[in-house]
């Protein structure tokens, strides 16, 4: 599945959602990971809505986001386009994440993350 991380360095998940200028995204399964891309919001125009509509169409092709800090209409947002928000509220390198969600993915799986993995799937297909 393809998760996405606010970061300025690659390495540390420590960006605030709407104010992130870049996301790094990588495709994690149960028994491997890679980075994917990363993509860069090039516009930051328009009111706080139409900040965060850019970013959320810039990773529509993502089932989670990491973020330092993400607010409650972002999430939504997020929600909305069947994107997990997820907050971690202080630094956490990315390849920690990365370890943790493939712990997960080879044990029994909420089922949002089970579902989270259908539409990368289904995105594929």
């Amino acid at each position: 599945m393809k998760v996405a991380f606010t970061t300025s360095s690659g390495v540390i998940v420590d960006g605030n959602f709407r104010k992130s200028d870049s996301f790094s995204v990588w495709d994690i399964g149960p028994d491997d990971s890679y980075y994917v891309t990363t993509v860069n919001i090039t516009s930051d125009a328009g009111n706080e809505d139409d900040r965060i509509a850019a970013r959320v169409e810039a990773l529509k092709d993502c089932a989670i986001v990491y973020a330092n800090q993400i607010s409650g209409p972002a999430a939504a947002k997020l929600v909305a386009r069947n994107i997990h928000p997820m907050k971690t509220d202080s630094c956490i390198a990315v390849e920690e994440i990365i370890g943790k969600l493939q712990d997960v993915l080879k044990g029994s799986p909420a089922p949002w993350i089970r579902k989270a993995q259908d539409k990368d799937f289904n995105i594929q297909a």
